[in-house]
């Protein structure tokens, strides 16, 4: 892994040696027959080359307002409409054509009609008719798009008030998954890629950054110029202006460090990562995930999946390479931990769901009108890692395995596949594994790794962790002794763990809850005062255990956690285990305390907890809707990734259980 060249699509601001690839409407191998629900477009008929976006930031009254430049070629012949995603929030005010290089009335840009018909909750569709002299074999045109943002899901302003520095307001775009429709009208579909350009014109002292491999900025005009050279997905564009401050970290990397509103935890932008702050507390966390987004460069960005129903190809392959990376930077037993760590919250949600639950299965099939939001699951990172580590071991030798991604890489960098696209292309590489008919062993096929429900059909090797896993496990036996041995438990100093272990520890100690009220006081006298000294990833952990024990005489650590942290990842569980037990009129007056300095989003979504968890479905009758949506419930979307207009959460899969990174 070490020889891996570094991510194409990271962040220098300047020409990269690797040269583009042509790519036919953005479309990689066989996906002429691919079919993307999550999309309302016709991008089957068109090859979008390029765009560019022309904005104006108006911070007073949170809008954008701009134009679209979008230069197409039709490739399906009689096609008389263009067919874009769009979302209600965005206000369409006129749309023009033009053909370059034309002359007399073709040159002229009339303008065209055009009609925005509903999709689904979380987008609309923009059918714009083409004059019939747009439609030549071969011959591109141009479609202007002049539009205004409003208050859609891709863009969220903060009030200077929710900013680190308090000084000036923040806007920031997250496009994952098909939130960008809200941003410009586009092909919402990672099967889609093409390069792109953009003007952002600000207020003074405002600063903008975009997803994109050179900028420039005029100061004197107060324009900030962007291209992005090798082509990316809709949802990889994104954006963030305000009042930003430059810390260098290293050399041709730049790492956004959002404020606690952000809604996840990091997005793997090109050439942009976006963190949340909050993670900075925790430096083992911090680390993984740098080097998640990081490994994003290969597996996701230059290398992307076709369809949402397929988001393992992303997750699985960039889990994978992080830990290949940390195996070789920090050793296999602290990989093994981490895997540990990662594998327990995935048995976890499993026991949560039930093994026939489809949502575990790798290759999802949703139906019309769910969001794809809706996946962002751990089988798509730890069950997809594990069939990866599972090829990798059928080859005998990691090192043969990283030549095989190298060349997969290198075959599909800058084009979107299928799950077939990956297998086809290791069967090719491994001409022997392909004799042997690896791909059907039995017990282990791939189309059962593939279409199976439950967990994994394997998993690694995880031994080499012990000396790590293994202290505490014992810890965790101690504990649930009867009665627990003061002494023995003596021996053990969380203090000189790491992270990962500490956070091991709590999330099998919860795992065993109910405990009595004595072993509460027990494990309060032992470790409260000590883990207040800790990072927040631990102590959020300590506070569920409390809370789902009622454990009333550490309440004021929950009031003062809460005070301190105000971003998603942390409030939403506390709230949703307070809010299930008999703690709902604490968690109330904890809000009304802090609902100012919370983003609106957040608000809302405490609100619906504190108030509506008594009219919310169980889980087992919350599952099916990921599949099978019915007019009456709108499409649940995870914890993680809510949206301005967030549906009620529930109280039984907490945050803790499936909080990943993009």
């Amino acid at each position: 892994m070490a020889q891996f060249q570094r991510p194409t699509l990271c962040c220098c601001r300047k020409v990269l040696t690797v040269p583009s690839k042509s790519c036919e409407g953005g479309q990689g191998l066989g996906q002429c027959r691919l079919v993307d629900i999550a999309s309302a477009s016709n991008f089957h008929c068109f090859k979008l080359r390029h765009f560019h976006l022309d904005l104006r930031l108006n911070f007073a009254v949170k809008e954008i307002t701009g134009w679209q430049v979008l230069e197409l070629v039709a490739i399906q012949p009689g096609v008389q409409t263009l067919v874009l995603d769009t979302h209600p929030s965005l206000l369409i005010h006129s749309i023009d054509c033009k053909v370059p290089g034309t002359t007399g009335a073709q040159n002229i840009s009339p303008s065209l009609t055009y009609r925005v018909d509903p999709f689904t909750d979380y987008g609309s569709s923009l059918n714009i008719s083409l004059p019939a002299y747009v439609i030549r074999p071969h011959r591109a045109f141009q479609i202007t798009v002049r539009y205004t943002t409003t208050d859609g899901p891709a863009i969220w302003w903060l009030d200077a008030e929710l900013t680190c520095g308090q000084t000036r307001p923040l806007v920031f775009t997250q496009g994952h998954s098909v939130c960008n429709r809200s941003f410009f009208p586009c092909f919402d579909t990672p099967a889609v890629k093409s390069t792109y350009t953009a003007t952002v014109r600000v207020p003074e002292g405002v600063t903008v950054l975009m997803s994109a491999s050179r900028s420039a900025y005029s100061k004197q005009d107060r324009v900030f110029q962007f291209s992005m050279e090798y082509p990316v997905p809709a949802y990889l564009v994104a954006l963030v202006a305000g009042d930003l401050q430059h810390v260098d970290i290293g050399p041709r990397y730049d790492i956004v460090f959002l404020p606690p509103s952000f809604p996840i935890v990091a997005m793997e932008n090109p050439c942009l990562t976006f963190i949340i702050s909050s993670i900075l507390e925790s430096r083992e966390f911090l680390l993984i995930d740098v080097i998640h987004e990081i490994a994003h460069g290969w597996f996701g960005n230059a290398v992307t999946n076709a369809t949402w129903e397929e988001m393992w190809l992303s997750e699985g392959l960039a889990t994978y390479a992080q830990r290949r990376i940390t195996t070789e930077a920090y050793g296999e037993a602290f990989t093994c931990l981490e895997t540990v760590f990662r594998l327990d919250a995935l048995h976890r949600q499993m026991r949560l769901l039930g093994d026939n639950n489809p949502v575990s299965k790798l290759q999802v099939k949703f139906e019309p009108g769910i969001n794809p939001s809706s996946l962002m699951n751990l089988f798509t990172y730890e069950k997809g890692f594990c069939f990866v580590s599972y090829l990798s071991q059928l080859c005998g030798n990691v090192k043969r395995f990283d030549s095989f991604l190298r060349a997969y890489i290198e075959q599909f960098k800058f084009s979107s596949v299928v799950a077939q696209d990956l297998l086809d292309f290791f069967l090719g590489f491994f001409p022997e594994l392909k004799e042997s008919c690896v791909a059907q062993r039995e017990g282990l096929e791939f189309e059962r790794w593939l279409n199976g429900c439950g967990p994994p059909l394997c998993e690694p090797d995880l031994s080499a962790g012990g000396v790590l896993t293994g202290p505490v496990q014992s810890l965790c036996d101690l504990w649930a002794s009867e009665p627990p041995d003061p002494e023995a438990i003596a021996n053990f100093n969380l203090s000189s763990w790491s992270t990962f272990q500490t956070v091991l520890f709590l999330d099998r100690l919860l795992d065993r809850s109910p405990l009595s009220h004595e072993v509460m006081g027990q494990l309060s006298r032992c470790y409260s005062a000590q883990l207040d000294e800790m990072n927040a990833e631990v102590r959020i952990r300590w506070l569920q255990i409390v809370v789902r024990n009622s454990f009333y005489p550490d309440l004021p650590r929950i009031r003062g956690f809460l005070h301190k942290h105000t971003s998603r990842m942390y409030t939403v569980p506390l709230y949703e285990d307070l809010c299930s037990g008999v703690m709902k009129c604490f968690a109330a007056e904890v809000f009304y305390q802090t609902q100012a300095r919370l983003h609106p989003n957040l608000r809302r979504t405490l609100q619906q907890i504190l108030f509506q968890t008594s009219a919310l479905p169980t889980p087992t009758s919350s599952v099916p809707s990921l599949l099978h949506p019915t007019p009456s419930s709108p499409s649940p979307t995870p914890s993680d990734q809510l949206g301005p207009a967030d549906p009620p959460t529930t109280g039984t899969i907490a945050l803790r259980d499936v909080n990943v990174s993009a």
